[in-house]
């Protein structure tokens, strides 16, 4: 239990460094979590791409 103690009074000691690993820990954890979600709803897709001369015409207005 010493370690638990320690743990204890560095968070008491220094709050603003507990809450940054916190943080920090977070930032790490949700990539690896939502990365495989996204993957599996399929949003990941490429939509394919409009003709090229579609898209210049749609700009310049003329068709």
């Amino acid at each position: 239990m010493p370690v638990m103690e320690k743990l204890k009074m560095f968070v008491v000691q220094e709050p603003v460094v507990t809450a940054s690993c916190i943080i920090g820990g977070i930032g790490l954890f949700l990539p690896a979590v939502v990365r495989p979600i996204l993957d599996s709803f399929e949003a990941s897709k490429q939509v394919p791409q409009p003709v090229l001369s579609d898209v210049v015409a749609s700009m310049t207005g003329k068709k």
